[in-house]
């Protein structure tokens, strides 16, 4: 398939940092795509969990992904607003099969009004000593999570007002 390009259907596929699938997304459609960056939606898709269970999301959902970036950023559009569900990660690789990464389990949840919570700090400690992060990934996630609320504050990137809506309407065309 080569590298995907507007219009392509893609799976993304979350990993573990011991290497374990994490997570898969069945079907996302490529808005924008390029060797740096991979703007991208999905709504109702199907997601199945390491265990085998499988969810289907619940809102349209607009992914931004970076080769230079320790995260990645889901706007999901509500009736109420737009959520963000911000991962730290490794950055993205594309390897023919998916869209993949290294989920680090911190995460930050971004509400309408671009107040925001920083999760699982616990789950982080407790994968980081289970999977022996180097010291090395520590700091460039924690740093990524400084830059990365620096973006939710300056309404940076995924986050500048009109981001979400321009790609959902794009999406709505393809």
């Amino acid at each position: 398939m080569g590298f995907p390009k507007e219009g392509d259907k893609i799976q993304i596929h979350s990993y573990k940092h011991n290497g374990l699938i994490h997570r898969i997304w069945e079907e996302t459609t490529i808005l924008k795509g390029t060797q740096a960056c991979i703007i991208a939606a999905n709504d109702r898709t199907t997601v199945t969990e390491s265990d085998g269970r499988t969810w289907i999301t619940r809102e349209p959902a607009i992914c931004y992904f970076h080769t230079r970036h320790w995260f990645n950023v889901i706007g999901m559009i509500r009736n109420d607003g737009i959520y963000y569900y911000c991962n730290i990660s490794s950055p993205f690789v594309w390897d023919d099969e998916a869209l993949k990464y290294i989920d680090y389990d911190l995460d930050i949840k971004v509400f309408p009004d671009m107040t925001f919570n920083l999760l699982d700090e616990d789950e982080y400690e407790y994968h980081r000593k289970l999977m022996n992060y180097p010291d090395v990934i520590d700091l460039i996630l924690k740093t990524n999570v400084e830059k990365l609320i620096c973006w939710i504050r300056q309404r940076k990137g995924p986050f500048a007002p009109e981001f979400i809506d321009q790609w959902y309407e794009r999406y709505l065309i393809i």
